[in-house]
């Protein structure tokens, strides 16, 4: 195995949120993004739940991935175990929010389990591991992308709120309109490529 990369902290973190976003940089977890973006309030607790998971889940796998596949030397299970580790992790908060917030539970209806395959998520383990990162660096990473996600999001949400009454052409409106305003939050992400980049 490769030395990890020395990087600073702050540096991947922020870099992470903004110039290498998981959503807006590599276009990974598409699907929920422009689905759930119509609302604010589901947006939030979708980009919330997504930062948790995100989180944990990439804690979780760089643990079973260092002391228990790479020791087996059955690393080419690692799409299955990462998966299935993803999985337990979205049921238990899934469960969670079904008693915290059955309003929230409601709104994020089928987006709430499909976290399980939202590609977002396997993509942050499967970059952490192309990239050697050290257990924290691998905290650090998932919590960075968790909440560049809920930010580009959030941000989505509230541009499709104005341009709900926005004088939009006719050919534009709904899809339209949102691709075209998430090419330009793609753009104005990666124009900050040059300070902070993930390597």
């Amino acid at each position: 195995m490769n030395a990890a990369p020395v990087l600073n902290p702050f540096a991947l973190f922020f870099a992470s949120i903004f110039t290498s976003n998981i959503l807006l940089a590599n276009f990974l977890g598409m699907c929920s993004f422009i689905s759930i973006s119509k609302d604010m309030k589901s947006s939030n607790g979708l980009g919330m739940a997504v930062t948790v998971v995100l989180t944990v889940t990439t804690a979780l796998n760089w643990v079973i991935l260092n002391y228990v596949l790479i020791p087996l030397n059955v690393q080419y299970l690692r799409y299955i175990v990462f998966i299935i580790s993803i999985a337990a992790v979205v049921q238990m908060l899934e469960m969670i929010i079904d008693r915290v917030s059955q309003a929230l539970y409601m709104s994020l209806g089928i987006f709430l389990p499909l976290i399980t395959v939202n590609c977002a998520i396997l993509g942050v383990s499967l970059f952490m591991e192309i990239r050697n990162y050290t257990f924290l660096q691998s905290v650090i990473y998932g919590l960075g992308s968790g909440l560049g996600w809920w930010l580009a999001i959030m941000l989505l949400s509230a541009i499709r709120k104005k341009t709900e009454k926005a004088p939009v052409p006719a050919g534009l409106k709904g899809p339209g309109i949102t691709v075209i305003t998430i090419g330009f939050m793609a753009m104005a992400f990666i124009g900050f490529s040059g300070m902070l980049a993930v390597q």
